[in-house]
């Protein structure tokens, strides 16, 4: 009777480092995903100072031409009215001249000094015309360069609408890219669940109903004692007849995982809390479970396995299963997990 509940026990599952590790995928995976946004953010806030500068600097030669464009408009006033202000004097002089050519045609003493006055007003008409004339050629080149710094202004303000409008095409994409980088991430982790799903599935046909090895979770877990001596790292020739079963799962999968799912399977080592004596080849627990996951790793790669594809960890005592001081609990402590997962 103590017996069979000693092999029940054996054959229990533990479920909770399988929902912790489960947890902390779904934590590595949501903190990639925040960076990826904070990455997206980045790239998005650098963008759009990078149009604001531009913008600003529009803006601000816009003001600049409205600025210059009032001036020229004063001075085209300022112009206009001198002009005006010309054309009446001339016609002023045009009527005295006119009364004293007049007088002139009279012959009389006044006639000699109207022809005096004429020969003074005929000077100051062709000053005025000169005058006229020049005050109309600077009026014509005000009216030019407003004309010009309107054409400017009109272009400045289409630029300006363009850029606004290209800013808002960017963000649109930014978002899209986003969206769509989610799908993709979402996609990918489910392809790796399945790929593992099915792994773990062929490792339980291939090794069959044994207490010493055992799915936890999503880790399949060997006993040292299947691969190992006591206090020793190199792989026992019963132990390396499983690993060749693990080997062959492991290529099949990777011919059906696509190229562009960054998996590996990782093997960890672990050991009970028991000190080791300090005499032997290895000085700690962390050195001799490091020392048995590489030694996993490189008959793995011997037997074909991508060596880009396995990763070798060593965690000592600092991750146990079972808590307590029995042989039961050292015993299932001192294991090898095997975890496909992400790069």
């Amino acid at each position: 009777m103590a017996l069979s509940r000693a092999r029940r026990s054996d054959r229990r599952i533990d479920y909770w480092p399988g929902f912790v590790d489960a947890l902390s995928t779904l934590v590595l995976a949501i903190i990639f995903l925040l960076s990826v946004f904070m990455l997206l953010q980045f790239f998005l806030s650098q963008e759009i100072s990078g149009k604001d500068t531009a913008l600003q600097r529009l803006n601000q030669q816009i003001a600049e031409l409205t600025e210059l464009l009032a001036l020229e408009r004063g001075s085209k006033k300022e112009l206009q009215d001198n002009l005006a202000l010309l054309q009446s004097t001339l016609s002023a002089s045009e009527a005295e001249r006119s009364r004293l050519s007049g007088l002139l045609a009279s012959g009389t003493a006044e006639g000699d000094a109207a022809s005096r006055r004429v020969g003074e007003l005929e000077g100051a008409l062709s000053a005025e015309r000169d005058v006229s004339a020049r005050a109309l050629a600077q009026v014509e080149l005000l009216n030019q360069q407003l004309a010009a710094m309107r054409r400017q202004l009109a272009a400045l303000e289409e630029a300006l609408e363009a850029s606004e409008a290209r800013d808002k095409q960017s963000q649109a994409r930014i978002a899209d890219l986003g969206s769509r980088l989610n799908t993709a991430l979402a996609q990918r982790v489910q392809e790796l669940a399945r790929y593992r799903s099915d792994f773990f599935g062929r490792l339980r046909q291939i090794l069959g109903n044994r207490s010493d090895i055992r799915v936890v979770g999503d880790r399949f877990v060997f006993e040292s004692e299947v691969l190992f001596d006591t206090g020793q790292a190199t792989l026992l020739p019963a132990g390396t007849a499983e690993l060749d079963k693990i080997a062959s799962a492991i290529l099949e999968l990777a011919r059906e995982i696509p190229p562009d799912i960054p998996w590996v399977l990782r093997v960890d080592g672990h050991t009970d809390k028991r000190p080791l004596s300090g005499t032997g080849q290895y000085k700690s627990n962390w050195g001799l479970s490091a020392a048995r996951a590489i030694s996993v790793v490189q008959y793995l790669v011997e037997k074909g396995v991508p060596p880009q594809h396995l990763l070798a960890a060593g965690f000592g005592e600092f991750q146990p299963i079972e808590l307590g001081d029995t042989e039961e609990a050292f015993r299932r402590n001192r294991r090898i997990e095997l975890k496909l997962t992400e790069r």
